[in-house]
């Protein structure tokens, strides 16, 4: 009961639900969520450690960002244990502007367009942050190590003056600073756009200076620190985003990583997000695959267990349903005629993560398709919005059926909406479908791989495998409309063929690492000790990102069976 009564009251006064975020994050900043590495090292490591070969640095720069903590200091300690030499970046403050600057914190945008994190999160951040890596035996540098004054007044002086209409271009030397700076207040609004934005300038230019911030930062330290190779968490926003580019520049070899949807399951990739280099690998790299009975069990058994999310720690959707009728009675759909699903991305997550293709962007896309089903009555198009909308990390502030209300006065008659809100389950809608249509969404992988046709219309990791209807223009689009229905399902070396992706994607490129535990709360995974678990030889995963951290090796775990 009093459970119920604190939610409405959140719901009624964001305020209250912003500061009960902070008074959490003050907590965790305390001590609780961290790894208690003074504990697990009892000492240090030198009893554990090999001669140093390689000088690592560990540069995400954000000490609450507790999912990264965990994750970055075991691989700190991981890769000590095996000869590197690592050392950690923070940002002490600095920054008027970083990825930890979310929604949930600001309710009042005044505040951030005004003070920016300062006066709400930076406190609770780089000290806990240096603490641990200090307790881990990490040196830890701040960016104020490198920071000048005349590197502080070029920023401040460059992010007011510079017209607000070149500030997205802003690219000195290739360095796409003002790309970047764009992310960042993008994301701190959860939004596509931030034309209507009455603050969007301000926010804007306060993400643009923390961009100039972080570029300066970097290249100081380069100028005082050789790395071979840095890690950082995601590989985008402000500060990753920037980073990344300065090393790329300067020639320090990059790692990017990311929690990933399977338990105790990571992605890493080299030199860019993971987002942009599954885009781009090679086929090669699995369509040759060996292929058992076995492998197609695991495959399946885990695109069934997605259903209901049961093997994964990030999942968007609560208690779904199966009941075809029921679906249909929902979606007043009638059976009679083709159904096309449709889904959809949270709309600025798209706008971040995905380059453009055949249209400028998922709204561009999502409206050309309803009026182009207007005129074919003789389909049914089901749009089903991705309840990240409303469940994902930063929910969104431009959701999909308030945009088609600016946009239509009434949809067309044999047009249909699921909400985000809904337990529909979207892979039994997807069976209800003759074909399904997506943008950027992952669940591409798993639709093809029990045989559903699928059309890409925007940047999914599907695209270019060989198993989809991939269209590169808005006439190659329309041109894939007019072939609908398919009224048939892909043929069984189609659906091989998309397995092996589905198997490389979810069971080679997500890497299992066993040394966490996992548990409630964020993030759902902790490190415990012992110490001599993370050492060579003991965890196949670890070993084998500690191996491309280290070496170069290719991100990808080569178990012909995962447990």
């Amino acid at each position: 009961m009093l459970k119920t009564q604190l939610v409405n009251l959140v719901k009624r006064f964001p305020y209250l639900d912003s500061q009960l975020q902070l008074m959490r994050r003050r907590t965790l900043a305390k001590g609780a969520g961290y790894p208690e590495w003074k504990a697990i090292l009892a000492g240090d490591v030198a009893g554990h450690q090999e001669p140093a070969t390689t000088k690592v640095l560990i540069a995400t720069s954000i000490g609450s960002h507790l999912a990264a903590m965990q994750v970055e200091t075991t691989l700190a300690v991981s890769l000590t244990m095996r000869g590197a030499v690592v050392q950690a970046l923070l940002c002490d403050g600095v920054l008027p502007g970083c990825q930890m600057c979310e929604p949930r914190f600001f309710p009042n945008n005044k505040r951030f367009a005004t003070h920016g994190p300062s006066k709400d999160l930076c406190g609770h951040c780089f000290h806990p942050g240096r603490r641990v890596y200090a307790e881990a035996g990490i040196p830890v540098r701040a960016y104020s190590d490198t920071l000048t004054t005349e590197d502080r007044d070029w920023a401040e002086y460059l992010s007011s003056t510079l017209p607000l209409a070149e500030i997205e271009t802003y690219a000195p030397g290739g360095i796409k600073i003002g790309e970047h700076a764009k992310a960042g207040a993008l994301r701190f609004f959860a939004r596509a756009t931030i034309d209507r934005e009455p603050l969007g300038e301000q926010v804007l230019r306060r993400y643009f200076k923390a961009a100039l911030l972080t570029a300066r930062a970097i290249d100081g330290l380069l100028k005082k620190e050789k790395y071979d190779v840095a890690i950082f968490h995601h590989g985008i926003y402000v500060p990753q985003g920037v980073i990344g580019e300065v090393l790329r520049q300067r020639g320090v070899r990059i790692v990017n990583w990311n929690p990933a949807y399977r338990k105790n399951c990571f992605i890493f990739s080299h030199e860019d997000t993971y987002h942009h280099t599954l885009m781009s690998e090679p086929v090669s790299v699995w369509e040759n695959m060996s292929w058992t009975t076995e492998t197609d069990d695991i495959i399946s058994e885990y695109l069934r267990s997605r259903w209901q999310g049961e093997n994964d720690w990030i999942r968007f959707t609560e208690n779904p349903y199966f009941e075809k009728d029921r679906i249909l009675a929902e979606i007043g759909c009638d059976k009679a005629r083709p159904i096309i699903g449709c889904l959809t991305n949270v709309m600025w997550d798209a706008q971040l993560h995905y380059p453009a293709n055949a249209f400028p962007n998922m709204l561009e896309w999502l409206l050309h398709t309803i009026k182009y089903f207007k005129s074919r009555p003789d389909l049914q198009l089901v749009i089903r919005v991705h309840p990240a909308e409303i469940r994902g990390a930063v929910p969104t502030r431009q959701p999909v059926v308030e945009e088609l209300k600016q946009y239509f006065s009434e949809l067309p008659k044999n047009v249909f909406v699921v909400p985000p809100e809904s337990n529909i389950s979207t892979y039994v809608l997807a069976e209800l479908c003759d074909s399904v249509i997506i943008y950027g969404t992952k669940t591409g992988v798993e639709l093809t791989s029990v045989g559903i046709p699928v059309i890409v219309a925007g940047e999914a990791w599907i695209r270019n495998k060989g198993v989809t209807h991939d269209a590169s223009s808005v006439t190659g689009y329309d041109r894939i409309l007019d072939s609908l229905p398919m009224s048939k399902r892909l043929p069984d070396d189609i659906v091989l063929r998309a397995k092996k992706y589905a198997y490389h994607f979810f069971f080679r490129r997500m890497i299992q690492i066993n040394v966490f535990e996992q548990g409630p709360g964020n993030p759902p995974y902790r490190f415990r000790g012992p110490l001599e678990r993370l050492a060579a030889g003991k965890d196949k995963g670890l070993d084998c990102i500690c191996d491309g951290i280290l070496h170069n090796h290719p991100f990808v775990f080569n178990n012909d069976v995962v447990s």
